[in-house]
């Protein structure tokens, strides 16, 4: 008796898909496990984790912050550069904040900001910025200022209001990431009193207005020290960061800065391939090195 056409269509996709589920979900994972022991690429399977004593203290491809229980840096580490999640590799993300993000919404000032629930205020990604090169410049020594920042840590910007909407005579002026009772960045702005933020108020209907300063164009606070990176987890920091945090590091720990300036270049990582990118510094190795010293 010949076995009816759906019958026989079944049984070839059964055969079909333990077929596959031998290859794919047993064989295959197997080699490459195996394939990944060998000698040379096991380090790098098994994570690229990083041992003192024998135990692990982190990942050569995994940043990490180097502060204390309340968040300020340990002055005798290098510092990482900042980071969306918090280095945390469960919540690896991104701020997706752009270059067009430079207005703060001002929290409420009857909510206490160091609750769980906060005062409902979130800073924009240029008063991000501005506020990480003022402390990034406090605790290296330098001056932190950048274009479009206060003197305070926040962003420059106003919101401007025309006669005519968006032209005419200027009316009124705001700086808007500065909350009452601050004194805003400048006075006064085409002959209008500039005034602080007020929580609460629509400033909608102002034109958005950054406002330069007098900051140098090249900030002595390197990009990457106020930029966290897409991932949130890179475990390399600039050359140029790790050559600013050099002294401080070598004050902490009273050794010469040429002695660190040498470990900082032992522990440079080349532009990937040769040419991509730029040489970097892995931040948990050379403080590793720096222990070690």
């Amino acid at each position: 008796m010949r076995t009816p056409s759906w019958i026989s269509q079944h049984i070839a996709a059964l055969r079909a898909v333990l077929l596959f589920t031998i290859l794919l979900g047993l064989a295959y994972p197997l080699v490459i496990t195996g394939v990944a022991q060998i000698p040379g690429l096991q380090h790098k399977a098994d994570g690229s984790l990083i041992e003192v004593n024998g135990q692990p203290v982190g990942s050569s491809l995994i940043g990490q912050a180097f502060t204390d229980a309340d968040g300020n840096p340990v002055k005798k580490y290098f510092q990482s550069r900042p980071s969306a999640s918090e280095y945390n590799p469960d919540a690896t993300a991104a701020s997706n904040l752009g270059p067009e993000s430079i207005e703060d919404t001002l929290g409420d000032p009857a909510l206490d900001p160091n609750s769980e629930e906060g005062d409902g205020s979130k800073q924009a990604l240029l008063s991000e910025v501005c506020s990480r090169s003022k402390a990034v410049g406090e605790l290296e020594g330098v001056d932190g200022s950048r274009p479009y920042c206060t003197a305070d840590g926040l962003g420059a910007v106003l919101r401007v209001f025309y006669s005519d909407g968006v032209t005419g005579k200027v009316t009124r002026a705001v700086s808007v990431n500065q909350a009452c009772p601050a004194t805003p960045f400048i006075s006064s702005y085409q002959g209008v009193p500039v005034e602080c933020g007020k929580f609460g108020e629509d400033y909608s209907k102002g034109v958005l207005v950054p406002v330069r300063g007098s900051a140098p164009e090249q900030s002595a606070v390197p990009a990457d020290a106020v930029t966290a990176s897409g991932s949130s987890l890179d475990p390399h920091i600039s050359v140029e960061y790790a050559k600013l945090q050099a002294k401080r590091v070598a004050a902490e720990r009273g050794v010469p800065v040429d002695k660190v300036n040498t470990l900082i270049g032992e522990h440079t990582d080349g532009r990937a391939l040769g040419f991509m990118g730029e040489p970097a510094v892995n931040v948990l190795e050379l403080n590793l090195a720096l222990d070690r010293m």
